[in-house]
C-alpha cells in the first residue's frame, strides 16, 4: 500500500523534470513523498504483527466475510483502498496542468517551442492517460464493491486484473512507439533553443555591464588617468574594479574601438584642449607629447594625424590664428 502512494509522486516528478531546464531535485519536492511515508506510519500496526496473524485476518476476509473493513490504525483498509486511486488520480491531472503551464511559460518567453516538443507532448500524454485510466478504473471498481456491494459489468473481479494489468503491459509496449524516448535520443528542451536562451541573457548581462562602465567612467576620466605614462588596460581594470576581460569587451563592443585606440584618442583630444586654451603656448611639440602621457614625440606625431588629420605643428597654428 505504501509504494502505491509513490506512483503519483513519481510520475509528477518525470513529467515536471523532463520539461524542466534544471534537472535538479529540489528539497521541496520531497513533500510529495509524505503521503507515502504517513501511510507507511498507518500501516506499521499491520506490519509489525505476526505472519500467523496476518495470515489468520486475510483468511477471515477472503473466506468469511469478504469485507475488506479491517481496522488499521487511524484508517481502515476499504478507506485506504478508495484513497490510493484518488491519490494517483490527483497527480495525473496534476502532472498535465503542469506540463501545460510550462508549456504555454516556455512559449510566452521564446515566441517558440523546442522542435521536439510534439514528441513529448504525445509522450507524456500517452503515459498520463494511461495512469489516469488506471486510476479511474480502480476508484470505480472499489466505488462499486464497497458501497454499491455488487460486481457490475466491467468491474467484475476478473475485469479488474484484466484492464489494471493490461494497462500496465500496455505502459510498455506503447513506450516501443516512442524510440527516441526508449533510447533517450532526443533532449528537452532543445539544445539549440537553450543555446540561444543564453546567448540572449549573455547579451543582456553584457549591455547591462556596459551602461554601468558608462557610469563608472564619467567619474573616473574626471581624474585624466590617461596622461599618466604607462597607463594600461590593466591599470583600469584594477582601478576599476573589473576584469580585464569586461574592459575590453566594452571598448570592443560599446565604442567599437581597442583600448589602445581608445587611450591615444583621449590624450589627443586632451592635447587639443591645452592647445586651444592656450595652456601650450610656451611647450614644443615634444613638451605637449610628454604632457599627455605619450612615451615619444614621432607616436604622438603619428596619433595625432591620424585622429585630427594633421600634424600638431599644423593644428597649433591654426589654433593661434583663430
Amino acid at each position: 500500500m505504501p509504494l502505491s502512494f509513490v506512483i503519483g509522486p513519481l510520475l509528477f516528478y518525470y513529467v515536471k523534470y523532463a520539461v524542466a531546464e534544471n534537472k535538479n531535485i529540489v528539497p521541496k519536492d520531497y513533500l510529495h513523498l509524505v503521503p507515502a511515508l504517513i501511510v507507511v506510519i498507518i500501516s506499521l500496526p499491520y506490519t509489525t504483527l505476526p505472519f500467523s496473524k496476518k495470515v489468520a485476518i486475510a483468511h477471515h476476509i477472503q473466506a468469511v466475510t469478504q469485507d475488506y473493513d479491517f481496522k488499521i490504525s487511524i484508517f481502515s483498509l476499504k478507506q485506504m483502498m478508495f484513497l490510493r486511486p484518488l491519490h494517483l488520480f490527483i497527480y495525473c491531472v496534476a502532472s498535465l496542468v503542469y506540463f501545460k503551464k510550462a508549456t504555454q511559460k516556455r512559449l510566452n518567453q521564446f515566441g517558440i517551442l523546442p522542435s521536439n516538443h510534439i514528441t513529448i507532448q504525445r509522450w507524456i500524454y500517452a503515459l498520463v492517460g494511461l495512469q489516469l485510466f488506471i486510476s479511474t478504473y480502480c476508484f470505480l471498481d472499489t466505488f462499486a464493491a464497497f458501497i454499491l456491494k455488487n460486481e457490475l459489468g466491467i468491474f467484475s473481479y476478473q475485469n479488474y486484473f484484466r484492464a489494471v494489468g493490461g494497462t500496465f503491459f500496455l505502459q510498455n509496449i506503447v513506450l516501443f512507439l516512442f524510440p527516441k524516448i526508449l533510447f533517450d535520443s532526443i533532449s528537452y528542451p532543445d539544445p539549440s533553443l537553450a543555446k540561444n536562451r543564453a546567448a540572449q541573457l549573455k547579451k543582456n548581462n553584457s549591455q547591462e555591464i556596459n551602461q554601468n562602465i558608462t557610469v563608472q567612467l564619467e567619474t573616473y576620466l574626471g581624474n585624466t588617468p590617461f596622461l599618466v605614462p604607462g597607463f594600461s588596460l590593466s591599470k583600469m581594470a584594477l582601478d576599476l574594479q573589473l576584469s580585464e576581460r569586461v574592459l575590453s569587451n566594452y571598448f570592443n563592443t560599446e565604442l567599437a574601438v581597442s583600448f589602445s585606440e581608445w587611450k591615444n584618442n583621449q590624450r589627443i583630444d586632451y592635447a587639443c584642449k591645452l592647445i586651444d586654451e592656450g595652456k601650450a603656448d610656451k611647450l614644443t611639440v615634444e613638451g605637449i607629447s610628454l604632457n599627455v602621457g605619450f612615451s615619444s614625440r614621432s607616436k604622438f606625431i603619428d596619433a595625432f594625424k591620424e585622429r585630427k588629420g594633421v600634424v600638431p605643428s599644423s593644428y597649433i597654428k591654426q589654433s593661434n590664428s583663430n
